[in-house]
């Protein structure tokens, strides 16, 4: 951004792409910049950042190399860079426009200049526009993209933007654009996007800055600190400079951006403020102010200048459970990049170091560069500490934060090795995370509780003169030393890493020095005091028992059985199937559908352990976790400490042996939650330290927590039974107790039951048969190949082809899918069939008919499995008003089902699962059986191979391990469902995405199921064509429409479609009461307009449709958070709306109404927990705003439009999002 005269004596503001990045960074940052600009203020000196110059030579050096390449290709010009003057870069953008006329096949550095990119910013001061395209590729017929060259090894959101604005400005000079955009990776990969997916953001974007620009250079004053109308990033040089000269209370170390808000709203600014603070602050929990008070108070004794911090002891408990001392002890610090990739694994982040020092400080690195080097580094890694634990069984691994522990883990998942050894590390409580005792043991009067930040209290020379210095500064000199690899500057490279080696070992030794700091703080009262399970610490080596008072939770795995899994033979034997005939691991887009069938294979063995262990491992990092890192996690309520009632004393009712007591506690669930009350494996509640309950004595610096039972749910309060826990060294139960808990969180996921051993089966059969495949549906699948089918009629030998689905044929000028479906499924051999159905195409109607078709005419025996039992029931239903007996229709109840909810049942209620078998025995025709894969994997119940069809519904939600351990029981497989609605969720990590939905893996990189593998339903009933155009755009390619019967429908004054309402609030993250008052007005808005519906089935036939007024009831109101359910709900219910439903998306799923409305809550993207990812999930919106027959309303915050994402996924997300408001 500069300043250009102008002959009138004017000036130009001239802009670029950077600039806008910029913008959406910090706009109080931004407006500073302006500022400074034009003179009002002086410029605050940034660092000479000497990596960033070092890329912009390589990235010149890489460009260089790729003209060289196109100029040997066709014909190429190359634009001059002009000086900075308007008349040069009129000319120079000249000289572009006549390559492009000209047609040529590459124009370099083409030239964009425009002075007239918006209306003036201010009297006397205009708007300009310049930038460089690296390529301009002509794609035939006078078309061009735009590419841009970037070392990175992915596309940055920044580097698209670019694009963005010089396909903007192609179109401005009438050059027609290519749909594409593409970036030239510092590898030479291609990494194409569509410019729908990118230029929405980039117009909101400039919009934005414009408007900035505008109010700054028309402002008489410096822009303010805290200005209201404006994001502020707290991180820039601005942002820092402002945040010291005001005494920002964002210096408190722990606070959050949206406390921020509402603490300002409160009075409260300056750190002095909250210091002195002794009330609550509204939206803030009374604990949260007590500690961020106590913190500000802390940090503010801190001496000017002194890199020292004050200290205070909060709970000497936490030092003395340190471990004793060994002298095979190990300090341990991962290196890692989050953003490196490989194409075809579908993984992100590499750890490239994983740095171990010993107590007597000695070195060893293990580096990766390549996730098969990751994978070596991994195993070395295990292997040494395998080795040092054999001579040291009392050994700790001592690391800081947790990223060490998740990372672990995460990459023994990843790489399906060393999994047992972690699992005993994680078990044995030999990872210790010295974060946590700080953070529970300490205050430190420091903005920052890094490592680093805490070593003048311990180490205060240990940086001195370092090269790497910083976390960032490791992982940027790391991308450079992989960049300066591939540039071939081998010497320079390995500088560079020797001086990340040298950092990280020198985190390793801080993380020594700050453990024995820990052990030497004083306690207060000259005693040694008692560890947890009253013990002294002596400082020293302490003998123990190991296996004393073991808490049986602490399995891992589950079944013990399952910890040999890594040396199984099958796994093995899948494993060297799926590899490289070299015993390299086979990656993506370099291995062969068959080596992809035998990986997938190898992962499904191992799925339901990974499950059950990532849960585990997740449950016992919350327990150890600050609450605030874990508060946002799906299934976790968190209670407010000030709305929790003790229902019932502890006591025993009837033959109960031990002691209960019943709670109701207030408080709000995170995000995405989909809690249900029963069932056999409850939540557990959390206690905080001191706890009521005893500690795990392998790891008392973890809460306890309890398993309980969930006997009520609301959107904000739940009521539970607790039972009274055991102390594990008496076997008594302990004292009863009036404490509640902080949170409940997840339910470990349920046994797998005679899955595991049906997957077993199938991959078995897998390894039997090589180096043949067998004739198989879910081979078929996992290959995607097309369906195998007969050429003949069925019952024929004929010739088995792959392809060769019935034709759609229409009758009547009506499709008539149901024929095409069925003569397919007639002619599988032993294979699958898949059919898309978008919301309201009749999905369920076509299923039920096909089931129905194929039992009575064909004898067919069917199954019907799906994810919950409510799913399959209603299949069956529907297959009964289809015209089949109920008495061929079988299913049983779901475990502890309410018996009257099935007193009206149409077909056969069983009395238990077990059922299964002896009904199906006594049938001599066709049949249903409804049930869930436990079922359907269990010969007990269902006899392998002994159904004609198995048809999976909602198997865009329906995993490919359910699916193949229920497939066992079938011939063939009919996938049934819309990857484009709510994802499957999973609880584990998998080498193979094993845990992704069966439909979703045929669909894979495609919104509409390709022909080639079934039937994409088209037409939507529900929908008005002026709707069904936008949710077509979102979510199906544009290949959705309306049936004409949806255009029948009318309503009164309201336009059919999208309308979008954005309503102004700051600091909300779960709820929004100013949205809730927009729903009510809106509600009241549509209810008592004329609504014509002639498809209503109420309407009887060869009546003319009569309108009626809307009714509240008419309306639903979609929310992504629970806490937001409940203020929607209250302001509903006090505006007299409370037949209007209001709910979760998942909630709504399969239902319908006239009107929904979707309100979004959070003020903006960084208020909003678990992001934008979640909040405007294109899944979750296709089915928030499908549920509407008529209209859609969008209610949300402008900020969140305003946002610029950091991944190219989320910006296709926001843009897709902004296609909808727009």
């Amino acid at each position: 951004m500069y300043l250009i005269d102008r002959a009138d004596g004017s000036r130009l503001l001239v802009t670029s792409a950077s600039d806008l990045n910029a913008a959406a960074e910090c706009e109080f940052g931004f407006g500073r910049r302006v500022d400074a600009l034009l003179g009002r203020i002086e410029a605050l000196d940034e660092e000479l950042d000497l990596m960033n110059q070092r890329t912009i030579e390589m990235g010149h050096a890489h460009e260089a190399r790729l003209i060289d390449a196109f100029r040997a290709e066709g014909s190429l010009v190359e634009i001059d860079r002009p000086a900075r003057g308007i008349d040069g870069l009129l000319t120079a953008q000249g000289a572009t426009i006549d390559a492009l006329h000209s047609r040529t096949d590459m124009v370099v550095q083409a030239t964009f200049f425009d002075p007239t990119h918006g209306p003036d910013v201010a009297p006397g001061i205009g708007l300009g526009f310049v930038g460089y395209a690296d390529f301009l590729q002509h794609r035939g017929d006078g078309v061009y993209r735009v590419l841009d060259s970037k070392l990175a090894r992915r596309a940055k959101v920044t580097a698209l933007m670019q694009l963005a604005a010089y396909a903007e400005q192609l179109a401005r000079l009438g050059i027609a654009v290519d749909d594409e955009t593409a970036l030239i990776l510092g590898d030479g990969r291609y990494s194409i996007h569509r410019l729908a997916d990118i230029a929405p953001v980039h117009r909101r974007q400039r919009e934005r800055m414009h408007a900035l620009l505008r109010d700054r250079a028309s402002a008489g004053n410096v822009v303010a600190w805290r200005a209201p109308s404006l994001a502020h990033c707290g991180k820039c040089v601005w942002c820092a400079d402002a945040i010291a000269e005001h005494d920002d209370v964002w210096r408190t170390y722990g606070l959050r951006g949206g406390q921020w808000q509402k603490l300002a709203e409160a009075g409260i600014t300056t750190m002095t403020d909250l210091a002195t603070h002794a009330g609550a602050v509204a939206g803030i929990p009374q604990r949260t102010v007590d500690g961020l008070r106590a913190q500000a108070a802390l940090q503010l004794r801190a001496a000017a200048g002194d890199p020292v911090p004050p200290v205070e002891l909060i709970d000497a408990r936490a030092l003395d459970a340190l471990p004793a001392p060994s002298p095979g002890d190990l300090y341990f610090d991962f290196e890692g990049d989050p953003l490196y990739t490989e194409d075809g694994t579908g993984w992100w982040g590499i750890d490239y170091l994983f740095g171990v020092t010993d107590r007597d400080d000695t070195f060893t690195p293990y580096w990766a560069h390549t996730f098969a080097d990751e994978r070596a580094a991994l195993i070395a890694f295990l292997d040494e500490i395998e080795r040092r634990l054999a001579a040291h069984p009392e050994l700790h691994i001592y690391h800081y934060a947790p990223y060490e522990r998740t990372h672990l883990r995460s990459l023994a998942a990843r790489h399906g090795v060393g999994e047992v050894v972690v699992d005993r590390l994680l078990r044995d409580g030999v990872l210790v995370d010295l974060y946590a005792v700080v953070k529970r043991a300490l205050r430190v009067g420091s903005t920052s509780y890094s490592i680093k930040k805490l070593e003048p209290l311990y180490w205060p020379e240990s940086r001195l003169g370092a090269a790497v210095s910083a976390g960032d500064d490791s992982v940027a000199e790391y991308v450079r030393a992989r960049e300066l690899r591939l540039a071939g500057e081998h010497a320079e490279a390995q500088q560079i890493l020797d001086a990340i080696g040298k950092y990280n070992e020198v985190d390793c030794v801080s993380t020594r020095k700050l453990e024995e700091w820990l052990r030497a703080y004083p306690r207060g009262g000259g005693e040694r005091p008692q560890r947890p399970d009253g013990s002294v610490d002596q400082g020293g080596d302490v003998d123990a028992d190991p296996d004393a008072g073991a808490d049986p939770q602490l399995d891992i795995d589950g079944d013990g059985n399952d910890r040999v899994v890594e040396t199984s033979p099958l796994h093995d034997e899948l494993t060297r199937l799926a590899a490289n005939p070299d015993g390299s691991v086979a990656l993506e887009p370099d291995r062969t559908a068959e080596q992809r069938l035998y990986a997938y294979a190898a992962a499904a063995i191992d799925y339901h352990r990974r499950e059950r262990k990532t849960f585990w491992w997740a449950h016992f990092d919350r327990l150890a976790s600050p609450l605030d890192e874990w508060a946002d996690t799906r299934d976790v309520f968190l209670v407010d400490p000030d709305r929790g009632v003790q229902l019932t004393e502890w006591g025993k009712a009837g033959r109960q042996r031990t002691l209960r007591r019943q709670l109701r506690l207030g408080g709000e669930w995170a995000p995405g939650s989909r809690p249900a009350p029963g069932g056999r494996a409850g939540p557990y509640a959390a206690y905080e330290h001191p706890s009521p309950l005893p500690l795990n004595p392998r790891d008392p610096l973890t809460r306890p927590a309890r398993q309980i039972t969930l006997e009520a749910v609301g959107d904000d309060h739940i009521v539970v039974t607790e039972t009274l826990a055991t102390d594990p060294h008496t076997g008594e139960p302990i004292t009863e107790y009036d404490a509640l808990p902080i949170a409940l969180t997840p339910a470990p996921p349920p046994e797998a039951g005679k899955q595991v051993d049906a997957i077993h089966e199938w991959g078995a059969a897998l390894v039997a048969a090589h180096p043949e495949l067998p004739r198989n549906a879910v081979v078929d699948l996992l290959l995607r190949r097309s369906p195998r089918v007969r050429d003949s009629a069925p019952g024929d030998p004929g010739v088995v082809v792959e392809g060769g689905l019935a034709p759609v044929v229409d009758i009547d000028g009506e499709p008539d899918r149901i024929t095409a479906v069925t003569q397919s499924l007639l002619h599988l051999d032993r294979s699958y069939l898949a059919v898309q159905g978008p919301p309201g195409t009749g999905k369920t109607y076509l299923g039920s008919r096909v089931i129905a078709r194929l039992v009575a005419e064909d004898g067919w025996r069917v199954g019907v499995v799906a994810q919950g039992h409510a799913t399959v029931e209603h299949v069956l239903d529907a297959v009964v008003s289809a015209g089949l007996d109920g008495r061929q229709v079988a299913k049983a109840p779901k475990n502890g089902a309410d018996p009257a909810h099935y007193a009206e049942a149409r077909w056969t209620v069983l009395g238990k699962a077990d059922q299964l078998a002896p009904w199906a025995a006594t049938k001599t025709e066709g049949y249903v059986i409804g049930g869930t894969a436990w079922d359907f994997a269990n010969p007990a119940r269902v006899e392998r191979d002994s159904l004609d069809l198995l048809v999976v519904d909602e198997a865009g939600q329906y995993s490919l391990a359910a699916t193949i351990a229920a497939s066992v029981s079938s011939r063939n497989l009919l996938l049934l469902g819309d990857p484009q609605q709510l994802p499957q969720v999973s609880q584990g990590t998998h080498p193979e995405p094993i845990d992704g939905s069966a439909l979703g893996y045929l669909t894979a990189g495609h919104d509409v199921l390709p022909a080639e593998y079934g039937y994409f339903l088209a037409e939507t009933r529900r929908v008005h064509p002026a709707l069904a155009r936008h949710v077509s755009a979102l979510s199906y390619e544009g290949q959705l429409h309306a049936h004409p019967s949806a255009a029948t429908r009318h309503l009164d004054g309201l336009a059919p479609g999208i309308h979008a309402h954005a309503v102004e609030h700051h600091g909300n993250a779960t709820d929004s009461t100013e949205e809730a008052a927009a729903v009510v007005a809106l509600v009241d808005a549509v209810v008592g307009l004329g609504w014509t519906d002639p498809t209503d089935r109420r309407v009887a036939r060869g009546d003319a449709p009569r309108p009626r007024p809307l009714t509240a009831a008419d309306v639903i109101v979609v929310t992504p958070y629970n806490g937001h359910v409940q203020t929607v709900r209250d302001a509903l219910d006090a505006a007299g709306y409370t037949a209007t439903r209001v709910g979760t998306v998942d909630k709504f799923q399969g239902q319908e109404a006239v009107i929904a409305i979707v309100s979004l809550a959070a003020s903006s993207a960084v208020d909003a927990p678990r992001g934008l990812d979640f909040l405007l999930n294109r899944n979750r919106l296709n089915v928030a705003i499908s549920r509407a027959q008529w209209a859609a309303h969008i209610v949300h915050s402008p900020a969140i439009a305003d946002h610029l994402p950091h991944t190219a996924d989320g910006l296709a997300e926001l843009s897709a999002f902004l296609r909808l408001i727009d």
